[in-house]
């Protein structure tokens, strides 16, 4: 029987970046993973050891020092990324930087492993999976002979700071490096191994680490570098798979890695909408297998034609009995007698090129990692940078070990329900939305209250996914869910219908939207929209889309004052590609569009492999926002990014000539540039062009792509589709609430303006912000909001494409603790 309970944990999840600077740095977007809708910046919270303090100039705080790089453990796609970003921010600061070939070995073995870096040398590599510098499993540094070599390689190059990208095993031995370096220096000097003078030049080793993982299994970081892009290979295949098994009605297994951490199986089968997942974290009661069989038997019911199944590799049952694929396929053929398939991954996952975020993220802790390592003093305990909600914090290395392995220790003894607490509140949030979607039956017992839902303005790849979560938790709340179709003129003309649970089977992974969209604003409709309304009972009305959302929006609640049906509680959420809806640092769709942009940029820059130097010229979408070149540019290594936002002249475009000129005296053969449509009314992608071919003729030639449309199609990302699925089991949340707020002896009055509200992520949180509250924060003759966060990257970029500008450095990341966090509840861990 279904429960009544308690929706209002659903909708956390998602990530996003808002403060810079350059050591400060704040991150892109934290994936899968939001706060609850009050940020907690208590001293339980964010308990500082270090104040921030004014430092100088960025670009000679590195003179004299040197860094070395490694990669260690599992390969993760991005690596490469955080790789080009150490290499080319500490040549920037004035440090000399090391690759470390071979991971721990290479350090151990030392010779050619270890090489000086220069800043040709990581060209090209951001769209490479894996690591371009090698990663092994080193048996010899887990004895202190071999640490004993590895210190000598090192003192001998005069390398006082270590960054390490690995998992935990990894980033443990970093650990047990540093501390025993003064002990390692002495035996060396007593050796004969090195001199006094060295040892006293190379007196304090400083370690910071960077988490490399497909898992996302460390504690203290909402996303390590490779998550994303695992998921990207892992619903490739499932979206697959759905067209074979609706053809042959089959059921499919899908088994994921995660031998002790269920995040990836979690969060496919949330943006799959698969059945059923099995995760390590949780295991299933005892009666699972009647359980499953009877949620396979009603999802044929319904008139589906296929089951996903997802399955972590580390899937138990409560007694600690593995789980596996293929007794799940058994089970299914025995009790049901439907046509089983069983898929396992395998390192399917672990390859192919790295998605936009986790080329973003890997550059942002990349930057973050050679800030700490330069500030580092012998006092400075190892760090990891971490992201926690939007913000780059930095986190004593043991502790998030620790706590990582108190995970596992707590699964060990089947304390399951304190193994989920410690994965942090974005994995239990997860979790409840997966199992309120997945396992909780709409009532018997009716609300009787009607919802509607629609999507207005351009269309944007997670709609639908946002529409079905909509959908379906309104009915688990017992109300009953109207679909609009065609926007605000859909409205007007009576285009609403019910829509039930199968009404939106299989919408998550469905590109644009099923239900119609139109750019139409509702102000001169309002009479037919007023009838609608009446005449269907329309209690609520929850709108996904851009800006024409927010603007018809705030059209309705200025309407309320003559016509009284539209004093219903609304609820927008942003869903563009452009990102440019006031109230929320993040949009549906934007990943999906910033994803297709660098896929096709670096097939650009491809296809000029092997021909003479050539600079091509990209215009992407996005009005008169920026968002998708500026953050296009960080994914795919841009050499400059012309945006409205940030006002340029012809003698910057001379000056980025001049920069492509002296380009390509170098090794690199090949420029990109990345123009937003409307960044300025005279310089033209045309004219740009122009310029570039004029002034670069007999050094490289130039070739222009606008991309037009194809940055609105294709499949929703997994970031979009948990994005979507989230958002909207969230506004169903909140309007239900507010419908009851604002019902007065059986009538729903809502007129107040908090009862008009836009759901949006600002900093780390959830919100509902008053549509009324964000017109003074919206600049409408340009369709942008005020003020965005994204501006404050765009000095990563021009860094990491060796211009040479000031940076403020007045604020910085600085080392916070674990612990408190682990009591409390509070942030994603």
């Amino acid at each position: 029987m279904w429960a009544p309970l308690d929706l209002s944990v659903v909708g956390s999840g998602l990530f996003i970046s808002v403060s810079l600077t350059f050591a400060a740095v704040v991150f892109f977007f934290t994936f899968y993973s939001f706060s609850e809708e009050k940020e907690d910046n208590s001293p339980a919270q964010r308990m500082s050891s270090q104040t921030p303090v004014k430092h100088e100039r960025v670009d000679k705080m590195g003179i004299g020092k040197a860094i070395a790089v490694l990669t260690s453990g599992g390969d993760a796609q991005g690596m490469n990324a955080a790789v080009r970003a150490v290499v080319r921010v500490g040549i920037y600061t004035g440090a000399k930087v090391y690759f470390v070939h071979e991971g721990y070995q290479g350090l151990v073995d030392g010779g050619d492993n270890i090489k000086e870096a220069t800043w040709e040398s990581v060209s090209m590599m951001l769209q490479l999976g894996g690591t371009v510098i090698g990663s092994a499993r080193c048996m010899d540094f887990r004895a202190r002979e071999g640490r004993l070599k590895a210190a000598r390689n090192l003192v001998k190059r005069g390398i006082t700071n270590l960054c390490v990208i690995g998992g935990d095993g990894s980033l443990t031995g970093a650990d047990t490096f540093r501390a025993e370096w003064s002990g390692l220096l002495q035996d060396l000097v007593k050796s004969g191994g090195i001199t006094a003078e060295e040892a006293n030049k190379s007196s304090h080793l400083n370690i910071v680490g960077m988490v490399g993982s497909i898992d996302n299994d460390f504690c203290g970081t909402d996303m390590t570098i490779g998550t994303d892009s695992a998921l990207h290979r892992i619903m490739e295949i499932v979206d697959a798979i759905t067209t074979t098994a609706q053809s042959h009605q089959r059921t499919f297994v899908l088994e994921v890695m995660g031998r002790h951490c269920g995040y990836l199986a979690l969060v496919t089968a949330l943006a799959s909408g698969a059945d059923w997942v099995f995760i390590p974290e949780s295991p299933p009661e005892d009666n699972w297998e009647d359980h499953l069989c009877r949620r396979l038997t009603e999802t044929r019911t319904r008139g589906s034609r296929l089951n996903i199944i997802i399955v972590a590799e580390g899937a138990i049952d409560k007694h600690g009995k593995p789980i596996t694929s293929e007794d799940i396929k058994n089970l299914v053929v025995k009790r049901l007698g439907y046509d089983t398939r069983v898929t396992i991954l395998g390192h399917v996952q672990r390859g192919g090129t790295p998605s936009a975020f986790d080329r973003i993220l890997g550059s942002r802790m990349g930057v973050e990692a050679v800030m700490a390592l330069l500030e580092g003093t012998p006092d400075t305990p190892a760090c990891v940078v971490s992201l926690s909600g939007n913000q780059a914090i930095r986190l004593p290395l043991m502790e998030c070990v620790q706590v990582t392995k108190d995970v596992t220790t707590a699964m060990n003894e089947g304390k399951f329900d304190e193994a989920l607490k410690l994965r942090g509140r974005s994995f239990q949030n997860n979790w409840n939305v997966y199992k309120i979607l997945a396992h909780v039956r709409p009532p018997t017992a009716k609300s009787g209250y009607n919802l509607a839902v629609m999507n207005v303005g351009a269309p944007a790849a997670g709609m639908n996914a946002a529409v079905r979560s909509t959908v379906r938790i309104g009915l688990i709340h017992g109300h009953k869910m109207l679909a609009v179709h065609d926007g605000f003129e859909g409205l007007a003309e009576g285009k609403v219908e019910e829509i039930g649970w199968s009404g939106v089977g299989g919408w998550t992974g469905k590109g644009g939207s099923s239900l119609g969209t139109k750019r139409t604003l509702p102000k001169k409709y309002f009479e037919e929209i007023s009838h609608t309304i009446a005449n269907f009972n329309i209690h609520g009305l929850v709108i996904i889309g851009g800006f024409e959302a927010f603007t018809g929006s705030l059209e309705l609640v200025e309407g309320r004052a003559k016509f009284e049906e539209l004093c219903i509680p609304i609820c927008v959420i942003p869903a563009t590609v452009s990102n440019n809806v006031p109230g929320s640092d993040f949009s549906i769709g934007a990943d999906t569009a910033l994803n297709t942009i660098t896929t096709t940029c670096d097939r650009i820059k491809q296809s000029a492999a092997g021909t003479k130097r050539r600079v091509f010229i990209i215009e992407t979408m996005g009005g008169y926002c920026g968002y998708l070149a500026t953050m296009a540019g960080l994914a795919a290594g841009a050499d400059a990014a012309y945006i409205y936002e940030d006002p340029f002249t012809i003698h910057d475009l001379e000056m980025n000539v001049e920069h492509l000129t002296e380009k390509m005296k170098t090794t690199v053969k090949r420029g990109l540039i990345l123009r937003n449509e409307k960044c300025n009314e005279n310089y033209t992608t045309e004219f740009i062009f122009n310029l570039y071919s004029e002034e670069g003729k007999g050094i490289f030639d130039a070739r222009k792509n606008v991309l037009g449309h194809m940055q609105q199609g294709g499949t929703p990302t997994p970031f979009d589709r948990n994005f979507g699925t989230k958002m909207g089991a969230k506004s169903v949340a909140w309007i239900t609430g507010k419908i009851k707020e604002c019902t007065r002896h059986g009538r729903i009055f809502a007129n107040t303006a908090d009862s008009a509200c836009l759901l949006g992520m600002r900093r780390r949180a959830l919100v509902f912000q008053p549509l009324a509250e964000l017109k003074e924060q919206t600049d409408f003759e340009h369709r942008i909001p005020k003020s965005q966060w994204w501006l404050k990257l765009r000095p990563i970029l021009k860094v990491l494409a060796k211009y040479k500008i000031d940076l403020d450095t007045s604020e910085t990341a600085h080392l916070e603790h674990i612990t408190r966090k682990r009591v409390s509840g509070e942030g994603a861990l």
